[in-house]
């Protein structure tokens, strides 16, 4: 028998902490707990876990700077971010920010336990189409990893959700609408600039170190993936 998932909860409330870590591990999961920002971090950094549970207010740095630093070092494990703020605008920050899941607070605890599954889900059991290619990309989607002319290019899973998607649509305009209901699950405007954030970052890993782009802004339309040739 496989080893049962283990989950990283990063949370410094003791009881939320408490109503996680049963909610998990009734649910089958095996559980670490840390109850302060840097020790999360430095926890999550080392890798081993399948996914990570991590509170957006917490001690010493908030779960926003967690995230990030956890994405620029290339750390892929989905992560689910509680917090009590809430609203569209909150959702969408921590959705920016490298989370791959958002949940308020309060919440029911068979929620949790189900977010947390289909985030694993979808991290171990992609979508059909094991290579994916076009121009000079090379997607390989069951193991979440992309390069562009057989170099390899570390992405942040929403990174590559977007990239996914937009090579799902390779040659094709993809709108802001479209890339919010796909990869952000969001069914309406945020009014933020959630999309040209995420799509700036996407473009600098992708186009570092290569002459030519590989995705181009459409004027009023959204973005086309050029995969790396000029038109």
């Amino acid at each position: 028998m496989s080893a049962p998932p283990r989950i990283l909860l990063i949370e410094d409330e003791a009881a939320i902490a408490a109503l996680v870590r049963e909610a998990l591990e009734e649910g089958g999961f095996v559980v670490d707990w840390c109850d302060h920002g840097e020790e999360g971090l430095r926890v999550a950094a080392a890798g081993g876990h399948d996914a990570i549970v991590l509170d957006r207010m917490l001690p010493e740095i908030e779960g926003l700077s967690i995230v990030r630093r956890l994405r620029a070092a290339a750390v892929a494990a989905p992560v689910l971010m509680l917090s009590a703020l809430a609203r569209a605008e909150d959702r969408v920050e921590g959705l920016d920010a490298g989370a791959d899941d958002y949940l308020g607070k309060p919440f029911e605890p068979f929620e949790l336990v189900a977010r947390v599954r289909a985030l694993m889900r979808r991290a171990t059991n992609p979508l059909p189409g094991a290579v994916m290619l076009f121009g000079e990309l090379e997607v390989h989607v069951k193991a979440r990893r992309v390069h562009r002319a057989g170099q390899h290019v570390a992405l942040s899973p929403r990174e590559f959700d977007i990239l996914k998607f937009m090579m799902d649509h390779a040659g094709d305009v993809v709108t802001r609408e479209m890339l919010l209901r796909e990869v952000w699950g969001l069914n309406f405007d945020p009014q933020t600039n959630v999309i040209d954030v995420s799509m700036s970052r996407l473009r600098q890993r992708l186009d570092e170190g290569f002459a030519g782009p590989v995705i181009e802004t459409v004027r009023g339309a959204g973005f086309r993936l050029l995969g790396g040739v000029a038109p």
